[in-house]
């Protein structure tokens, strides 16, 4: 059995080993083995030049790993949280994503950026926010959540040996989830959709955590009769759109589940682009179930009222898909 934090450190020490161009900095990542322990162990192998600790200074490091990708190197970037991340923003959509274009395709810039995203319980409005949608705007990178210990590990070496920026957003909460071994050298393409249920009623979407909400719910409406087939998102930039579209049109009801805010968020991109490739082919219009339009609340009773739960997941689907039926 393996976590989704040991999958991801199993990602970075295969391809460290595979490539010594491969490094890794952040803060704390080295002695201590960084701070939710996906890079444990790594600085007693390789060493402090490719296992970097440094300053507490995300404009800087992001910087030297921009610099360093120009000459040839492939630096993991690790942030404690993404939200510490717009220290650095100028380094990732300024330099990072914009360098291969405005080099002619002379110059790529193959940095991962990676750390936990979004929603973590008690962490509060400034520690809690989704950055799916910011970086899923920006032409140049590529941009992926995972769910799954698989999702993470495939993924990670996926985006480790791509001569593009991937900001790789992971989720605290998702670290200590157990799953089955996962096969060395196992690589997931940047640009998948993973359908984790095959179902024929309803198409449920979830990114990052909230597919987890997905998969309880899909078990719960299964005991009333309704067959759901849960999409993982996986990849934010480019979306598969193949993947959506061909589960739209079979099962005519989607539901998009978002744990970001409702106003310009991932699922109004999917809902978007399912209403415009086919439209007629829906029984009803896509339903996006987001987090509620508000800075992530301290109170944990609060907190709670906040985000999307698998109850209010089946509450819709019920009210749309069964009510509409009977009417």
């Amino acid at each position: 059995m393996i976590t989704v934090r040991e999958a991801l450190n199993q990602a970075i020490d295969e391809e460290m080993e595979r490539d010594e161009r491969v490094f890794v900095l952040g803060e704390e990542v080295g002695v201590s083995g960084g701070n939710n322990e996906v890079t444990k162990g790594l600085y007693e192998k390789y060493g402090k030049w490719r296992v970097l600790d440094t300053p507490i200074s995300e404009m800087g490091f992001t910087g030297l790993a921009v610099g360093a990708s120009y000459l040839g190197l492939r630096p993991i970037v690790e942030f404690m949280t993404w939200n510490f991340a717009l220290q650095s923003i100028d380094h990732i959509i300024n330099s990072c994503a914009k360098t291969l274009y405005m080099s002619g395709g002379k110059i790529s810039c193959p940095v991962v950026f990676r750390g936990p995203n979004g929603f973590n319980p008690g962490y509060a409005a400034q520690h809690t926010q989704d950055f799916c949608n910011y970086y899923g705007a920006v032409p140049g990178l590529k941009v992926v959540a995972p769910c799954t210990a698989r999702d993470h590990k495939g993924l990670l070496k996926c985006a480790i040996r791509d001569d593009n920026p991937v900001v790789f957003l992971e989720n605290e909460t998702l670290y200590n989830d157990i799953y089955d071994d996962i096969e060395e050298g196992y690589i997931q393409p940047l640009d998948r959709a993973v359908i984790e249920v095959e179902g024929n009623d309803i198409t449920l979407i979830g990114i990052s955590l909230s597919v987890k909400v997905c998969m309880e719910a899909a078990e719960a409406l299964k005991d009333v009769g309704i067959s759901c087939e849960v999409i993982n998102l996986v990849s934010i930039r480019p979306i598969d759109k193949k993947t959506l579209l061909s589960s739209a049109k079979k099962t005519k009801h989607v539901f998009v589940v978002d744990f970001s805010w409702p106003s310009f968020s991932v699922a109004s991109e999917v809902s978007a682009i399912i209403h415009e490739q086919c439209f007629g082919d829906l029984a009803v219009p896509v339903q996006r179930i987001n987090g509620e339009d508000v800075p992530t609340p301290y109170s944990e009773e609060v907190e709670r009222m906040a985000f999307p739960t698998y109850l209010d997941v089946v509450s819709s689907v019920i009210n749309i898909y069964k009510n509409g039926r009977e009417r």
